[in-house]
């Protein structure tokens, strides 16, 4: 009746103006299915045009695989028209234009036009739910985090992660910026590893300081993730006049932790206010999760494969390091008992020559020295020492050696912070580092040693000493220049023995390698931050005395002349060596004492010498006595027959001296090859004078 009061043709105006506004798609078909009217919300949801749905039929905007369903529904609705309201069936999906599926809900509704049955199908996107849209949004994050632990699983480069993380952060999050921040080895400082969108003064590889007055910074000391509402009403931390410049208005940071460490954030910030909320937190923790698991795994399995490098580098230069030793043994001991033949002393052309090939000699020997640093091989006698002390005698003679272009600074404030290593060791692994620092700042610069109690470990620092190591347990030593810097190439090389990057003749490529190796014999860890053009700074964890086993040094120094206890002459001494060159210098040493000397070329040989009634004072034998008995088994039974027998155990090899030490007696003495005959004869000394 309403429509009998307006104009003419008004109320079909009204009616096509309704049809045309409805938000909800509108379709209206015949009995057959065939499209005869849409609105412009069909197009919207649909794909297609107003023009191309009219005369199309309906089974197209069905999906392939329930299309036979619909088609009965169809028919069974056509027998029984009856009105369908919203919200009876939630589970319909209606097919798109470009072939993507939409989840709606239909009402229908019975038509007559003429006498022909028409139908009227409402169709609303159930994604317009807040309910349905969160469920979705769960969805989509839930996807994305499936596809990047795919990737964690599948990629071998950590980069490939790396960068995949901002993209699924700004494309699940729908937001214009997203960051990933990574801690530097002295977590002074954190670099931009990898980003998606644009933010103004930051790019990938830039430094940027970590302080607590900065988001960052305030997640790295709590470890938590912050959710900024609005950056111009923050007060946890200064926000940067660039993010208000560039337009952002929130912003999220989360933690990238693995195993109790965080090492690094992943920042998301947004244009939109108050744009995070619970399930946006979650989905960026658990991508930050992912990556640092990703990054983690990454660095343990590249510093395991360095390890493994470097240990088996280590196996080889100490095996080298214990036969050249054999061959120095036979060199020195020959010159020695060359410059003690009397027509020599005299000889005003071979002294000299004697001399200079001596002197090669111990060059030599410290040669092997080095490398049985590296391969962790040499006898420690590790002490508790005052690291302040150790940096103060170490920087007054820098001061007077270096170039005066150089300053030396010293931040050890804390004078009681001590560490358990091998005081000489520790002072020539110094020394190297500030030589190598030197050589870096050729015009001069600033050379600082710093000193301080350890309260966080790295990860790298954490996987060399054991999972079980805690921070506290160790002191935290750096030596920092602003020299010339490493490329990563380089810094990845540089522990490596005979890498080196100076000019032939200027290095032997030792000196770091012999650092590593007292650090981590120490227990330690060993590790270098450099960029180039920016300097490098080197920081040994050391162990505190508490925590930390004492290795029982073996090897004496040469001792003083006119110390050491005569020998008796006429002293029996059972000689064992394989090596018949070794042999006949150490017979000319102990003749030279005017002892009575058996010689024997195994183990074997010198039981059966004690087995036929032969009388010795001392067994002199190599510990590495080929493939028959080793030297602590020979002495060992040779005791046993003769409980008198004195026993001096010799080798080149320094492991063999530890384990020997460990397992032996007390009274048995330990010689390290090459020796003088002085260290012969004292070490002789020592262990005749012990009461049997």
């Amino acid at each position: 009746m309403a429509a009998d009061l307006l104009p003419a043709g008004s109320a079909e105006r009204i009616y096509r103006t309704l049809f045309d506004a409805n938000p909800d798609a509108l379709i209206v078909a015949s009995a057959d299915g065939r499209i005869l009217l849409a609105n412009p919300s069909a197009q919207t949801l649909l794909g297609y045009a107003v023009a191309e749905l009219v005369g199309m039929q309906v089974d197209v905007l069905v999906p392939d695989a329930i299309r036979p369903r619909h088609s009965g529904y169809r028919a069974a609705f056509g027998h029984a028209p009856v009105p369908r309201p919203m919200g009876r069936q939630t589970d319909l999906v209606a097919r798109r234009k470009d072939g993507t599926h939409v989840a709606v809900e239909i009402a229908l509704s019975p038509l007559q036009d003429h006498g022909q049955p028409l139908v009227v199908a409402a169709i609303r996107d159930v994604a317009a739910y807040p309910r349905m849209k969160q469920a979705l949004r769960r969805a989509e994050y839930s996807d994305r985090l499936a596809q990047i632990g795919r990737l964690a699983v599948d990629a071998r480069d950590p980069q490939i992660v790396l960068d995949a993380v901002p993209v699924a952060a700004v494309e699940a999050l729908d937001v214009e910026l997203a960051m990933v921040y990574l801690l530097e080895a002295s977590a002074l400082e954190l670099r931009v590893a990898s980003m998606a969108g644009i933010m103004p003064g930051e790019a990938i590889g830039d430094r940027i300081a970590n302080r607590p007055d900065t988001s960052l910074g305030v997640v790295l000391a709590s470890g938590r993730s912050i959710n900024v509402a609005d950056y111009r009403l923050e007060a946890r931390f200064k926000v940067p006049a660039t993010y208000l410049a560039a337009g952002l208005v929130s912003g999220l940071a989360v933690p990238l932790s693995d195993r109790g460490r965080t090492i690094g954030v992943l920042a998301v910030r947004s244009r939109a206010g108050r744009r995070f909320g619970d399930d946006e937190v979650r989905f960026a923790e658990s991508l930050g999760n992912l990556l640092a698991t990703t990054l983690q795994r990454a660095r343990s399995e590249e510093s395991l494969n360095h390890a493994q490098r470097l240990e088996s580098v280590g196996q080889l230069t100490g095996g080298i390091a214990h036969d050249f030793n054999n061959l120095l043994t036979v060199i020195q001991g020959n010159l020695q008992v060359l410059a003690d033949i009397p027509g020599l002393l005299d000889d005003v052309q071979a002294r000299p020559l004697v001399d200079a090939a001596a002197r090669a000699s111990r060059r030599g020997a410290a040669l092997t020295g080095k490398l049985l640093a590296f391969s962790r091989r040499q006898v420690l006698q590790p002490v508790a020492i005052e690291v302040s002390q150790v940096l103060g005698s170490l920087a007054d003679l820098l001061r007077r050696t270096l170039d005066q272009r150089i300053g030396i600074e010293v931040d050890a404030r804390d004078d009681a912070l001590a560490v358990l290593v091998d005081p000489g060791q520790l002072e020539s692994a110094l020394l190297n580092i500030a030589i190598n620092a030197r050589d870096a700042m050729p015009h001069g610069g600033l050379l600082k040693f710093r000193a301080v109690g350890c309260t966080w470990l790295p990860a790298e620092a954490a996987a060399e000493v054991g999972t079980d190591a805690v921070a506290a347990d160790f002191v935290e030593l750096s030596i920092a220049d602003e020299g010339t810097g490493m490329a990563d190439d380089v810094r990845e090389r540089v522990f490596e023995p005979f890498f080196t990057t100076k000019d032939t003749g200027r290095g032997t490529g030792l000196g770091l390698s012999t650092v590593y190796g007292f650090v981590r014999q120490s227990r330690g860890a060993v590790l270098i931050e450099s960029r180039l053009g920016a300097g490098t700074t080197v920081t040994l964890y050391l162990p505190r005395p508490q925590h930390a086993a004492v290795a029982v040094a073996v090897a004496a120094e040469v001792p003083d002349p006119a110390s050491m206890p005569a020998l008796s002459a006429g002293l029996g001494v059972l000689l064992v060596e394989d090596d018949a060159e070794v042999r006949e210098v150490m017979r000319r040493f102990l003749e030279s004492l005017a002892c009575r000397v058996t010689e024997a070329a195994s183990g074997e040989q010198a039981l059966l010498a004690i087995d036929a009634g032969g009388h010795f004072d001392v067994l002199l034998s190599d510990i590495a006595l080929g493939a028959g008995l080793r030297g602590t088994e020979v002495a060992s039974r040779a005791q046993a027959l003769s409980p008198s027998l004195a026993v001096v155990l010799m080798s080149g090899y320094s492991a063999e001296l530890l384990e020997a030490d460990s397992g032996s007696p007390p009274e048995w003495e330990l010689l390290r090859k090459p020796c003088s005959r002085e260290e012969l004869s004292a070490a002789m000394a020592r262990v005749i004078s012990v009461p049997r």
